[in-house]
């Protein structure tokens, strides 16, 4: 595994791992930015799971069993592709840079360690 793919899968695990502390504290800005584009507090807890069990799945890969790296990162590829749709359905535009980012390194983790 080259070092461009671990870096780019350790941060991804850390931003994950952010925001999953972020919707389990339930900090303002989640649940703000939840709201303004529709998705209930009630769905909170359900949704750090899945970002918790891919940023844990990602690890898994690192540690030897790639495909359990391959579908977290398709998981969380899937999860930010249905945040962005979400943001862009509310036409909430101001704050959709953030589900881009995750988007993006979700995506580059599943992309490096196909190619690996």
């Amino acid at each position: 595994m080259s070092a461009a793919t671990i870096i780019v899968i350790v941060i991804t695990v850390v931003m994950n791992t952010a925001v999953v502390i972020g919707d389990i504290v339930q900090a303002k800005f989640v649940i703000a930015n939840s709201r303004e584009v529709g998705v209930p507090d009630a769905w909170l807890p359900a949704l750090a799971v899945l970002k918790g069990a891919g940023a844990a799945g990602l690890v898994v890969g690192l540690a030897g069993l790639a495909l359990i790296g391959i579908l977290a990162a398709s998981g969380l590829t899937l999860f930010y592709l249905t945040a962005l749709i979400a943001h862009v359905r509310a036409r909430v535009f101001h704050s959709i840079a953030f589900p881009t980012l995750f988007f993006a390194f979700a995506l580059g983790s599943l992309v490096l360690l196909l190619a690996a």
